[in-house]
């Protein structure tokens, strides 16, 4: 089966494509298709994902994948979470980490969660929905250079490091996104 992966983040076209790799499906790239991804205007990660997901299959007519996720930090309220990539109105992946590290300061409360919910649409009008969690602490300064977004700010306990400093494989086996893929694979063996 052909999914488009419907995403413009590189980063995540990757890691998708590599998760799904298991079930034979071929991974598109959105950017190889002229059609426009949708705004985000839902409030729950299952609505923007379904949202983007639906409109590329639609548009297409194959398949497509969709994830909307997000970093909830306690300490801030579980701020940014659905807006953590518009988080401070801001460009980078680094002007945001660093915005919300500015905004914790000393606040005692770093636990934090990354969430993710994997959509996929199917062109008979079929949705299928697959959340996944992972649990940990927003650090005083990044650490790593791996991954993107959060990753260099948000500290694994059970690896001792960032998700920054993770292998590919490693980040792929206990991330958010990689837990709603495992269970959408899961669905589909």
């Amino acid at each position: 089966m052909q999914v488009i992966i419907a995403t413009g983040n590189p980063g995540k076209v990757k890691e998708i494509g590599l998760a799904i790799a298991p079930l034979g499906w071929e991974a598109l790239n959105l950017k190889d298709f002229e059609v426009e991804m949708p705004e985000e205007t839902e409030t729950t990660y299952e609505g923007n994902a379904l949202l983007k997901s639906r409109a590329i299959c639609n548009a297409t007519g194959i398949a497509a994948l969709a994830d909307d996720s997000g970093l909830e930090v306690e300490g801030l309220g579980n701020v940014p979470g659905v807006y953590s990539a518009r988080y401070g109105n801001l460009n980078s992946d680094q002007e945001r980490y660093e915005h919300l590290l500015a905004n914790l300061g000393n606040n005692q409360n770093r636990r934090a969660k990354f969430v993710s919910v994997v959509v996929v649409s199917h062109p008979d009008g079929k949705d299928e929905f697959y959340r996944g969690e992972v649990e940990g602490f927003i650090t005083r300064e990044p650490r790593g250079s791996g991954g993107f977004g959060y990753d260099p700010i948000f500290f694994v306990p059970e690896f001792g490091c960032t998700m920054a400093e993770l292998t590919p494989e490693e980040k792929q086996s206990i991330s958010h996104r990689g837990r709603a893929l495992k269970a959408l694979i899961e669905a589909h063996s």
